[in-house]
């Protein structure tokens, strides 16, 4: 009985924790999230603001936190390739499967909530700096996943993590800029791939192809 409590209290944090997010995404999907105070969410989530800073420090935590596994992603997607299997083309392979099915971390997920809450991201200053603390997370991560499966050097691992999550980021990004602007996602499925493709060939390839100037 006793080794059963753990689990109870976690499995209940849990069901408190998604309860704040919920009400939260809610409020701020209806009103925006500049016009919904952090006591609106505590009080429609019946929790005292003590409470939810336990879960949520912040305010741009009720948002970004739906996003916090994904700061390793790429970290744990170069640890687990097969053997014989290059990093790059790992992330590579990972990042089409991810548009295959709809993955909205690709930015290719046109359901309307979806839609919603990237157009809710861009349009706030405080919410597109804390993405961009996700985005210096995983370079971190990833930098030291390439150190530690493929013996890579600490500054070739750091400038390499860099640019690939630079590229997943902007072309998520764009992805995520069309769908917001009206564009189904099946309709731009080929392009987001093509894209990719693109991008991950300059990756594996270099710039020293880009022309001089005329």
């Amino acid at each position: 009985m006793h080794e059963g409590k753990p689990g109870l209290r976690e499995r209940k944090k849990q069901k408190t924790r998604a309860a704040i997010s919920d009400a939260a995404i809610a409020l701020f999907l209806e009103h925006g999230f500049h016009q919904v105070s952090v006591a609106q969410v505590a009080e429609a989530a019946e929790v005292s603001k003590r409470t939810l800073f336990a879960y949520f420090p912040t305010k741009e935590d009720l948002v970004v936190h739906r996003l916090a596994d994904h700061e390793t992603e790429l970290a744990r997607v170069v640890r687990a390739r097969e053997p014989g299997t290059g990093p790059l083309a790992a992330v590579r392979a990972h990042f089409l499967r991810g548009l295959r099915e709809r993955d909205p971390i690709t930015g290719l997920n046109d359901h309307p909530q979806v839609v919603r809450l990237t157009r809710m991201i861009f349009d706030s200053p405080a919410l597109v700096a804390r993405m961009e603390g996700f985005k210096a997370g995983a370079e971190r991560a990833l930098a030291l996943a390439l150190r530690e499966t493929a013996d890579t050097p600490e500054l070739t691992a750091r400038l390499a993590a860099v640019q690939i999550v630079a590229v997943q980021w902007a072309l998520a990004q764009d992805n995520a800029r069309r769908l917001a602007d009206g564009q189904p996602a099946d309709a731009r499925h080929a392009g987001a791939v093509a894209d990719a493709e693109h991008a991950f060939a300059l990756l594996e390839n270099g710039l020293g192809h880009l022309p001089a100037r005329h």
